[in-house]
């Protein structure tokens, strides 16, 4: 008998007949003696039609009014998971994220779970009932209803189960783990059987959209082991694990993330004198905008060009906030190119492994791929490159790398 936290999210109860499927899931596991705490999110659009009711009022509603508004979508999703379970004869019993008191901060929309009290939970679970946990949402000290943003359910899944010491967490979604790269860009794209903390980690950063970041991060600092699966698919899924738990060599690459949504600046001719760089990249902080990759040249004549990468939703603003720094420099002028595109090798592998960097730019040579701007990690090695030769470069590195296996990748 194990103890599961088992978080569903908005696909995985977009319906009635979804939310049936969870439950005799559910029941499926009680079978084999588990206990099981659900954690779900509100159902597939009902978060987003919430938000578009309140902005149909205001474009400025409070905060506070916008959490007690969205909280209400995961309300339902659990009375609704509570009374199919105790339909096909699941004892059962739903809470909201402030009757098991889930402790939050007050950044409304945005807070961070700072404690849980797990005692009615666990009382309920010594009774034989199936928990359902509200995901997404908390109380902060005041009593206020509080959210943790997009994809908190994910989160409160995994706090839960560090609080209750779960055997594992396991998240469902529409995918059945975690894939070498994206299978809608690679047919040759494997599910991963296991993959360790920092990949994923890595991966997440870097566009994959299978789990959420803090979710992981999470998990990792309280070592909760977390598994992907499928809510419509019968499958092992992918364990996200710790390195030292793997019992064979890691491959060289796990895996390769890619993100279309970046944009290039370059400020040529900077004067080479100290401070420059906190000169320009403090407005562009300023203006609250986030700066990924960083490269600076020195010329001779003592100028530098020096050029990041940023969200491509950023692109126009930050190109009007370096134009000012561009004549408070003396700089030549300010340069910019929308149309890139980001590729990434991630592995835990790479540590043992001499050659991976030249490995990944013989390949993208091969295909007359021209590299813009290269960043690297222990574990990973990023290239900009035009956003045209995305899905040439991600299918050839897949190559390169022995990822177009025919099996699932251990």
């Amino acid at each position: 008998m194990a103890l599961y936290v088992q978080k569903f999210g908005g696909t995985s109860v977009g319906s009635v007949e979804r939310i049936q499927a969870v439950a005799e899931k559910i029941r499926g596991f009680r079978a084999q003696g588990h206990d099981i705490v659900a954690v779900v999110s509100a159902m597939s659009g009902e978060t987003n039609r919430l938000l578009a009711l309140a902005q149909g009022i205001s474009r400025q509603a409070s905060p506070r009014e916008i959490d007690v508004l969205v909280s209400t979508g995961e309300q339902v999703t659990i009375a609704l998971l509570a009374i199919a379970l105790q339909e096909i004869g699941c004892d059962a019993k739903s809470y909201t994220g402030d009757q098991i008191k889930i402790l939050t901060d007050s950044a409304h929309t945005k807070a961070r779970i700072k404690d849980i009290d797990v005692k009615t939970v666990q009382d309920d679970l010594k009774l034989g009932r199936v928990v359902v946990v509200a995901g997404f949402q908390g109380v902060d000290e005041q009593g206020n209803m509080t959210t943790l943003g997009r994809g908190g359910s994910d989160t409160s899944a995994v706090a839960i189960a560090a609080a209750l010491q779960a055997d594992e967490c396991q998240i469902y979604t529409d995918v059945d783990g975690v894939y070498t790269t994206d299978p809608r860009v690679v047919t040759q794209a494997r599910r991963l059987s296991k993959i360790t903390f920092e990949e994923m980690l890595e991966m997440a950063s870097l566009g994959s959209k299978v789990l959420q970041i803090r979710a992981v991060e999470f998990a990792g600092k309280y070592r909760v082991p977390l598994r992907v699966l499928s809510s419509f698919v019968e499958g092992e899924g992918t364990l996200i694990t710790f390195e030292g738990d793997q019992k064979m060599e890691q491959p060289v690459i796990s895996g390769i993330a890619f993100n279309r949504d970046e944009a290039k600046l370059t400020l040529v001719g900077v004067p080479d004198i100290p401070g420059a760089a906190s000169r320009i990249l403090g407005p562009v902080s300023a203006a609250n905008i986030e700066v990924d990759m960083i490269v600076q040249n020195v010329a001779e004549d003592k100028t530098t060009d020096f050029t990041f990468t940023v969200n491509r939703s950023d692109y126009h603003r930050v190109t009007q906030v370096l134009e000012s720094v561009a004549v408070d420099l003396g700089a030549q002028a300010v340069r910019g190119n929308d149309a890139i595109a980001k590729v990434s090798i991630v592995g835990v592998g790479m540590r043992s492994h001499a050659g991976v960097a030249s490995r990944m730019f013989d390949a993208l040579a091969a295909e007359n791929i021209n590299i813009l701007m290269i960043s690297t990690s222990e574990i990973k090695v990023s290239v900009v490159i035009e956003e045209k030769y995305l899905e040439l470069a991600v299918r050839a590195l897949h190559t390169a790398f022995d990822l177009d296996t025919e099996k699932d990748i251990e």
